[in-house]
């Protein structure tokens, strides 16, 4: 997929522009770490005086990076970061995190933790030099250091028993792969389909031809939701997982979405193909709310009232132009 997208492959960058990309990721992680300690400074001092020690080690790193940069190619960095890297992790903004409590936060840092140490393992396969390779490789097994500090968080802080680790990567892995890719999809395809469909519905009062248009549209989201997705990450390192499979989980449910309230039209009386079709839909916008709820940790009325006020406003609007 990589003639999708217009940012540079990880495998396409040079070593020095490994480095350098290394060197801004320490510095954001470093200040994501500060951030998180001034949050929990007045409640967790304990664990704020962690963050304070995992901000200065990533110092230390960006540190020892900058020195090897300067003395393999000079003092001059290369200008990249994150967002320039296809497929490389981004991180969460403050802002979605510090009204999450706790065990969140602790979530967050290991899972910040892991990526940079995926990051580093595959950076350190790609160098020739020697002393970069070892110092690739000592800051993979410094990243992964980090990752048990942080699990100290929910032992020291929180009152319930300790999750093995084993299953909160699999559930991790499990929605990034399948569940948020499928949820977007679903999403899209259950609201943005309800226009054209109930337009044509009331605009031609043909169920057969309702059914045409909502096949269209639900396998066309389908096809265009899929490519997006799978070709926005490659998974390298994100780890998001394969694109392939993201695509699919966005490209079925998209089309799934939008064909749940086109198929009622095979019915050839079109009051009764509609009324179902409102039924399918109430039922559909519902179980967006609840999956949001169930796996993004989203509150259900909130989700609920997100879901159920847009996919109205988008259905009123396909009836009023179909009507008109």
């Amino acid at each position: 997929m990589r003639f999708f997208t217009q940012r540079k492959h990880f495998r396409d960058l040079t070593e020095q522009e490994v480095i350098a990309l290394a060197i801004s990721s320490e510095e954001d992680d470093a200040r994501i770490y500060r951030s998180y300690a001034e949050m929990l400074r007045a409640d967790y001092p304990a664990t704020a005086k962690i963050f304070d020690g995992m901000a200065a080690e990533e110092d230390e790193h960006r540190r020892r990076l900058i020195a090897l940069h300067e003395d393999r190619f000079g003092p001059v960095i290369p200008l990249i970061r994150r967002e320039h890297v296809a497929g490389y992790y981004a991180r969460r903004p403050i802002w979605l995190v510090e009204n999450l409590g706790i065990e969140r936060i602790r979530e967050e840092a290991e899972m910040m933790e892991r990526d940079a140490e995926r990051f580093y393992l595959a950076a350190a396969g790609r160098t020739t030099d020697a002393a970069t390779r070892k110092l690739l490789g000592d800051l993979a097994a410094a990243e992964a250091g980090h990752q048990a500090a942080a699990a100290e968080l929910e032992e020291a802080h929180l009152d319930h028993d300790e999750k093995e680790a084993e299953k909160v990567i699999s559930h991790r892995q499990f929605i990034l792969t399948w569940v948020q890719p499928g949820l977007a999809g679903l999403m899209d395809g259950s609201v943005s389909t309800l226009a054209p469909i109930f337009a044509t519905a009331f605009a031609t009062h043909d169920p057969w031809t309702t059914f045409l248009v909502g096949l269209a549209a639900s396998v066309g989201a389908g096809i265009s939701m899929g490519f997006t997705e799978a070709a926005s990450d490659d998974g390298e390192l994100s780890g998001r997982g394969s694109p392939v499979k993201r695509g699919l989980a966005s490209g079925v449910m998209t089309t799934v979405g939008g064909l749940g309230h086109a198929l009622p039209y095979l019915i050839p009386e079109f009051w009764t193909a509609t009324i179902i079709a409102f039924i399918v839909v109430f039922f559909e916008l519902w179980a967006i709310a609840w999956i949001q709820n169930r796996y993004m940790e989203t509150p259900f009325f909130r989700a609920a009232f997100q879901v159920v006020l847009g996919g109205a406003l988008v259905l009123a609007a396909g009836i009023l132009i179909g009507s008109g």
